[in-house]
């Protein structure tokens, strides 16, 4: 069994190590959360324009007002996702790298790819799980697309988000199991809110299955994804940084045109589950 292990949030994971050319670390702990450009919009700024339809509202109500407003959206060919999360997850501290979502490591724009050490395109709502592979649309939404280590990537696959298990060996402070992974403390929540935007943008319209998270794991190819409770844990434990409210706000102004409401607002997690 694996040993139990402590977690302490927010402490922002860079001990990877930088052994390949063009990958470096960021030199302070909060490389990776300060201000890019654009500059992230305040909290509450959009109320009474985006949202204004979903203000004040609970429960299915805000889900359904949530669900119309974010599915007006430019949507991104699979090969157009790589230029734009060079863009959404660039390294502020260094604007030829990208910051990879698991490890924290920051790298070079440029290698990305197929090869173990090189990054390619996440899916944070595994691909499988509703059967929607690279199509346009919830295959290619890169507000749940991320650059992660190729070899890390495949060690997640498609397994559903828990707590517990081993760590993993060139991702510390990840953790997985046979049927379940564990982001590291500093990028929990921004799995949990990536995951609950897929739920409520994709409600099956579209041709596409309706993505909902549930509160077990080992879904497998059901279009579902746990495990809620935790997710909900995380949302709250880990609020929203600037790099991931800054990539909320590029994600808006220069590619999709839609947002992340759990990013603006992380209380409308609870008022909807």
């Amino acid at each position: 069994m694996p040993v139990p292990h402590i977690r302490r949030w927010k402490p922002l994971a860079m001990t990877a190590a930088a052994v390949l050319v063009g990958i470096t670390v960021p030199a302070a702990a909060d490389a990776a959360t300060t201000d890019p450009t654009p500059p992230a919009a305040a909290a509450g700024a959009y109320d009474d324009t985006y949202y204004k339809d979903a203000v004040g509202k609970t429960g299915p109500e805000l889900k359904s007002a949530l669900h119309t407003i974010i599915s007006d959206q430019t949507k991104l060919s699979y090969d157009q996702v790589w230029d734009a999360l060079k863009a959404t997850d660039q390294d502020p501290a260094d604007s030829g790298n990208v910051i990879l979502l698991y490890t924290g490591r920051s790298q070079s724009k440029d290698s990305n790819g197929g090869d173990p050490d090189q990054w390619n395109r996440e899916h944070v709502w595994a691909k499988s799980h509703g059967d929607f592979g690279t199509a346009t649309g919830p295959g290619t939404d890169i507000h749940h697309l991320r650059p992660t280590d190729v070899s890390v990537n495949s060690t997640r696959g498609n397994k559903d988000f828990d707590n517990g298990g081993s760590e993993v060996g060139e991702a510390p402070g990840n953790y997985t199991d046979s049927d379940s992974f564990e982001p590291r403390d500093a990028v929990k929540g921004d799995v949990a809110r990536m995951i609950l935007y897929m739920a409520v943008r994709y409600d099956g319209e579209d041709g596409f299955a309706d993505l909902e998270p549930n509160d077990k794991v080992d879904n497998g190819s059901a279009p579902a994804i746990g495990r809620l409770s935790v997710l909900k844990q995380w949302s709250d434990e880990d609020p929203p940084d600037t790099f991931e409210k800054n990539r909320n706000q590029a994600i808006y102004d220069q590619f999709q045109h839609n947002r992340n409401p759990f990013v603006d607002h992380p209380e409308w997690v609870g008022a909807i589950w």
